[in-house]
């Protein structure tokens, strides 16, 4: 059967926050079959558990922020999207503030976290979530209109589209498709940074957001060019920063998805609004395992293999 995955042992990193600035200690712990993926505030005084889940995210504002009660973790997308992408089930992070450490600004020093563990098989049938019909959020019109998108598919493939008028961006490409099954999640969307625009930074910090931002964690554009002086991991980093983004946002379902998911310009908001809208039609998804791999999608196969 397609088994379910943890960690062999613990890892940890030390970082800072994108937007508090503050340094945050990360500790990722293996966790027993159908545990999910449960964030734990251990400076709080009390320690609160987290899951994670399409309704745990309360607040979609520049990053997917979760919480329970007033505890929160702000901006769990990328390690989420890390998650996703190496086929992790269960596992606990443990957090020493309210957000969790940007790192290089991209997914892959998570995914370097996770391998160095160790990934494990666990003696627990893999849980899916299948789409069995089509699922579509919108909002906006005209100029201002963007949507995302799941229909049925027997594997997991994502389509994303980005339009920013801006001469660096429109000379990259602004469209991306990625398949599971064919595609390396590690090698053609995990290194992809977040990106922001001087003028944008400046009145954010203004606002005490993005405190924690700069060029070793982010690409950084002025009007005409990017600032950074190793230029771009890819030739379309920012729509696959966008990709990596959604994988992450979708993953907090809880279970891997089957389905090809599609956007135009949609971001954390959407993307939730887009499971939440899934869940509440129950003839619109199912719950699955496979028995025989051969059954499986491709690309869930190989991923069940243990490192």
């Amino acid at each position: 059967m397609l088994q379910q995955r943890t960690l062999k042992s613990l890892t940890k990193a030390v970082g800072v926050g994108l937007h508090s600035g503050q340094r945050v200690e990360l500790t990722l712990r293996p966790a027993a079959p159908d545990t999910g993926i449960v964030f734990r505030r251990v400076d709080l005084p009390q320690p609160v558990d987290i899951p994670i889940s399409a309704q745990a995210v309360t607040d979609t504002r520049l990053a997917s922020t979760i919480s329970s009660g007033s505890a929160k973790v702000h901006t769990v997308e990328h390690l989420m999207s890390a998650c996703a992408g190496l086929g992790i089930d269960n596992l606990y992070v443990d957090i020493t503030a309210e957000e969790v450490p940007i790192l290089d600004g991209s997914a892959s020093a998570f995914v370097f976290l996770l391998q160095s563990a160790g990934i494990e098989l666990q003696a627990a049938p893999k849980r899916f979530i299948r789409v069995l019909k089509p699922v579509e959020v919108r909002e906006g019109q005209g100029d201002n209109l963007k949507w995302a998108r799941l229909e049925p598919y027997h594997g997991y493939k994502l389509s994303f589209e980005i339009d920013f008028a801006h001469r660096v961006v429109n000379s990259t490409g602004q469209r991306v498709a990625f398949d599971l099954g064919s595609g390396s999640y590690v090698r053609d969307i995990a290194r992809a940074r977040t990106f922001g625009f001087t003028k944008d930074v400046e009145m954010m910090r203004a606002n005490g957001l993005s405190l924690g931002g700069g060029l070793d964690n982010a690409v950084v554009m002025d009007d005409y060019r990017v600032l950074n002086t190793d230029g771009l991991r890819y030739d379309d980093e920012f729509v696959k920063h966008k990709m990596l983004d959604a994988m992450g946002d979708l993953y907090v379902l809880g279970k891997p998805l089957l389905a090809a998911y599609s956007a135009f310009r949609s971001g954390h908001a959407l993307n939730n609004k887009l499971l939440r809208e899934l869940l509440s039609q129950p003839d619109a998804y199912e719950v699955v395992t496979f028995d025989d791999e051969k059954s499986a999608p491709q690309g869930f196969a190989t991923l069940a293999r243990a490192w």
